[in-house]
C-alpha cells in the first residue's frame, strides 16, 4: 500500500520540483536581462562622462547647454524621502504587527489585517495627489503654517511611509505569529507580562523576518516613483532639510522618460545610468539584509 502510494507521488513530486526549478531559473534570467538592458547604455554614457564626475558631482543638469552630470542632488533627495518614509513606516508597521500578533483577538485580527492591507492596494498616483493636496497644501502650509512652497521631500516621504506600513506590518506579523507558543508560555511562567513577552521574547525570536520586512520597505521606498514625482518636486538640487523640494532618482527617470531625447544620445543614456545606480543601491541593501538575516535567524 505504501509502495503504491509512493509510486503515485513520484510523478507529482517530480513535476512540482521541475516547475519550481523553471520558475527559479526564469527569475534569474529576467534579473540578468534587466542588468544587461541597464548596463549597455550606461557604458556608452560613462564612455563620455567620467564615473567620478557622475558619482560625486554636485550639479545635475543633463538637458542644459552647459550640461552637468553630477548625481549627488538626486541621491540626496532620494535619501531624504527614504529616511522619512522609514521613520514613519517602521514604528507604525511594527506597532501594528505587535498588536495584531500578540494583543488582538483572533476575530479582530481577521477584520483589521485585511483593512490594513487595503492600503497596499491604493494606486501610488492617488498617494501622490494626497501628498500634494492634503499633506503639503493643507497640513504643512495651512495648519502648521510652514513656508514649504508647493513641494517638499517631507510630504513625499511621509505619504510614502504610510504606503509602506502594510508591507512591514503584514510580513512582521507573519514572522511573529510563526514564533512557537512555547516561548510565550515559558516567558509567562517566569512572571513576564504580555508586553514584556512581546518585546523581549517574541520580537527577538522573529527578528530575521522583521528585518526582511524592513528591507522590503526600504527597497520599495527607494524605487517608488509616482509619489516623489508628484510631491517632492522636479528641481534637481542638493536637499539639506526635509522642508525643501528636490528631485529623486526615480522622479528624474519618470520626467525624463517623457521627453523627446533622441535614442542613443548622451541625454537619453542618462536615464540608464541613473537606473543602474538605483539598481545597484537596491542590490546592496538586499545583500546587507541577507547577511543580517543569516546572522540573526532562529530555527525552532
Amino acid at each position: 500500500m505504501q509502495s503504491s502510494l509512493r509510486t503515485r507521488r513520484r510523478p507529482i513530486d517530480f513535476t512540482v520540483r521541475l516547475i519550481f526549478r523553471i520558475a527559479a531559473i526564469f527569475t534569474i534570467i529576467i534579473t540578468v536581462g534587466i542588468l544587461i538592458a541597464l548596463l549597455v547604455p550606461s557604458l556608452e554614457f560613462f564612455a563620455e562622462v567620467p564615473v567620478w564626475e557622475f558619482l560625486f558631482g554636485t550639479r545635475w543638469a543633463p538637458r542644459f547647454a552647459d550640461a552637468s552630470f553630477g548625481v549627488v542632488p538626486l541621491v540626496t533627495a532620494t535619501a531624504w524621502t527614504t529616511v522619512i518614509a522609514l521613520a514613519v513606516a517602521v514604528p507604525l508597521g511594527l506597532g501594528a504587527a505587535v498588536f495584531l500578533s500578540e494583543f488582538a483577538h483572533h476575530r479582530a485580527r481577521k477584520v483589521l489585517k485585511p483593512i490594513l492591507e487595503l492600503l497596499a492596494g491604493v494606486p501610488t498616483v492617488v498617494y501622490g495627489y494626497f501628498a500634494v493636496q492634503f499633506v503639503q497644501g493643507t497640513v504643512l502650509r495651512e495648519w502648521l503654517g510652514w513656508d514649504t512652497g508647493s513641494f517638499s521631500v517631507l510630504a513625499a516621504g511621509f505619504v510614502m511611509g504610510v504606503m509602506i506600513v502594510p508591507t512591514i506590518a503584514s510580513i512582521s506579523e507573519d514572522a511573529m505569529s510563526a514564533v512557537p507558543n512555547a516561548l510565550r508560555q515559558g516567558s509567562a511562567a517566569l512572571g513576564a507580562n504580555r508586553m514584556q513577552t512581546s518585546l523581549r521574547v517574541v520580537f527577538p525570536a522573529a527578528l530575521s523576518g522583521i528585518i526582511a520586512a524592513i528591507v522590503l520597505g526600504v527597497s520599495r521606498a527607494i524605487g517608488e516613483t509616482m509619489i516623489v514625482a508628484l510631491a517632492a518636486g522636479q528641481q534637481a538640487r542638493i536637499v539639506t532639510g526635509p522642508l525643501e523640494a528636490g528631485q529623486t532618482m526615480t522622479g528624474f527617470i519618470a520626467s525624463a522618460a517623457l521627453g523627446d531625447s533622441r535614442v542613443g544620445s548622451l541625454e537619453y543614456n542618462t536615464l540608464f545610468a541613473v537606473g543602474l545606480l538605483l539598481f545597484i543601491s537596491t542590490l546592496v541593501v538586499n545583500f546587507i539584509a541577507i547577511a543580517i538575516v543569516r546572522r540573526f535567524r532562529e530555527a525552532y
